[in-house]
């Protein structure tokens, strides 16, 4: 005998809902009608399903074993449903995320901007933060960060080049105070550096020697978590700074900043936008990966990132 899977699906709200009144509001239908298709269902399976009382609607034996059943497969046809619309969507809406204060491609005006431009439709909601943030448990859309210290859970993608950390400071400082000919000269330097949270350590800068890696305990004259203060510190030749490479790259062009220990600096991979693997990805977490594709693809070809 075929069932109807319409009864299925008012059995099952009434068995969620507890009660005819609260499935039939949700289902759009009478109470009449509810009440019609779980006795039209309890014939068909030969049982009774529910138990009826003047206050409440309790599940039989029967009805248990049957909801038990039936929930999970009714739970995959709604989510296989809001996949179909999803897919089917334009991007827009809220798109959250929370991206280290150190990514400084990604940051970038051009590209968040060029992104608004593309998809006027989505709102930008942008945590930044250097504290480890869980994406699922806080619901953010997806992060930003070194792809060394995301979880190989996460699917990730590149979205910017190979990184290198680099010791910089003040012209004037350099003339003071000279230059560290290695990293353990540093000790005898004044030093800016960098703690991500309150009750941690400060950050150990890290160098690279003959293909060995080590880090050094500078131990600062002045810690912040804010990178840009950090910039500004060494830039009035308060002492030596240490950080991406790309974060000083405007002041070292301008020769604001001059670059030390760079023999001690190697390439490492760079940033990646990662997010949980989904069945059905959000068209506007969809639109902000290709976006992020077609950015690095033209920088590539032409050396400068597009409008």
């Amino acid at each position: 005998m075929r069932t109807d899977l319409n009864l299925l699906l008012v059995f099952a709200t009434v068995a969620e809902e507890r009660g005819f009144r609260a499935a039939a509001d949700r289902l759009g239908v009478t109470r009449s009608a509810v009440s019609q298709s779980v006795r039209r269902l309890e014939e068909s399976v030969g049982a009774t399903l529910l138990r009826r009382t003047t206050r409440s609607v309790g599940l039989t034996e029967a009805g248990e074993a049957l909801h038990a059943e039936i929930a999970p497969a009714l739970a995959e046809m709604r989510r296989a449903v809001e996949g179909a619309r999803l897919l089917g969507g334009r991007p827009r809406g809220q798109l959250r995320l929370a991206v280290s204060s150190i990514a400084e491609s990604f940051l970038s005006g051009p590209l968040l901007a060029g992104f608004l431009r593309a998809f006027p439709e989505v709102r930008l909601d942008i945590l930044v933060t250097d504290e480890e943030v869980d994406v699922v448990a806080l619901d953010f859309d997806a992060g930003v960060r070194l792809g060394e210290v995301i979880e190989r859970d996460m699917v990730a993608i590149p979205v910017s080049p190979p990184q290198r950390q680099l010791a910089v400071c003040a012209p004037a400082y350099r003339a003071e105070h000279g230059e560290p000919a290695h990293p353990r000269d540093l000790a005898r330097h004044r030093c800016i550096g960098w703690r991500p949270a309150p009750r941690l350590p400060p950050y150990r800068w890290e160098f690279n020697e003959g293909g060995r890696e080590f880090t050094v305990d500078v131990a600062p004259e002045v810690t912040t978590n804010d990178m840009a203060l950090m910039v500004r510190m060494a830039l009035g030749g308060a002492g030596i700074t240490f950080g991406m490479a790309e974060t000083f790259q405007p002041f070292l062009d301008r020769g604001e900043l001059v670059p030390l220990l760079e023999g001690f600096s190697t390439p490492f991979p760079g940033f990646f936008l990662y997010f949980p693997s989904r069945r059905q990805m959000d068209p506007k977490l969809r639109a902000l990966i290709d976006h992020v594709g077609r950015h690095r693809s033209a920088r590539d070809h032409a050396g400068t990132a597009p409008a």
